[in-house]
């Protein structure tokens, strides 16, 4: 059948046969069963399964070849941005079997633009800017070396620009500014303390809703690394 290659754990649909049919055929060339119900329940294509695949939406089909990757735990999977188009609980359900299978002995090596997904589940990851890596290591390391970011809520709207001003002129660094949330975030010395910012606030005349120091996102850790990939991170 065009499209199955067998000893591949990843194919692509056979389309003249029906979604639980592509997975039962599959399971059967691993030896395995009909473990394909079981997982078109656990990711959305139940009602779908029993549809010729040539009728699903281009995403349903990209979503069954993932699907089918696990019907059996290989040594290494390569899984390329494996969410992209999901909804919130299929997106769920490949994280659980993702994080199952690397548990049970499974390197899974995961592309993704999903800062969250990497969070979520990389033990360790490469940052890519350019073609070129710019930073490795664990989520948690990686943050530890970007250091603390300062959130302040302006009092109201219009004082936001005066009081993005303020911690922007602590570090030289232009502020992150959210409008809809009155919210201003900077990266500071991470030996600064809430009572300081709060002081050097007051110094100002600005007031403010709320002030918080926290760890940075990945996302805001890539978005540091790769605007500045040849520069030492200053903390």
């Amino acid at each position: 059948m065009a499209g199955w290659l067998e000893g591949e754990a990843t194919v692509s649909a056979y389309r003249p046969l029906t979604g639980r049919e592509n997975l039962e055929v599959l399971g059967r060339m691993h030896h395995l069963g009909r473990r394909g119900g079981e997982l078109l329940d656990r990711f959305d294509l139940a009602a779908a399964g029993d549809r010729l695949v040539k009728t699903w939406s281009g995403g349903m089909r990209g979503r069954l070849d993932l699907v089918a990757t696990f019907i059996v735990a290989p040594p290494v999977l390569f899984l390329d941005e494996p969410t992209t188009g999901l909804g919130p609980r299929a997106r769920s359900e490949i994280w659980s079997t993702i994080r199952e299978l690397a548990a049970a002995g499974t390197t899974v090596l995961l592309t993704t633009q999903y800062m969250d997904e990497a969070d979520q589940l990389a033990d360790d990851l490469v940052i890519i800017d350019a073609g070129r890596a710019v930073a490795s290591g664990s989520p948690d390391n990686l943050k530890n070396k970007i250091g603390v970011y300062v959130d302040v809520v302006a009092a109201t709207a219009a004082d936001l620009t005066a009081t993005a001003a303020v911690p922007g002129g602590w570090t030289g660094a232009e502020p992150a500014i959210d409008p809809d949330r009155q919210l201003v975030s900077i990266r500071i010395d991470p030996a600064a303390t809430v009572p300081d910012i709060v002081r050097r606030l007051d110094s100002a005349g600005v007031g403010v809703q709320d002030v918080g120091i926290r760890r940075p996102t990945l996302d805001e850790v890539f978005l540091h690394l790769t605007a500045n990939p040849h520069q030492e991170i200053a903390v």
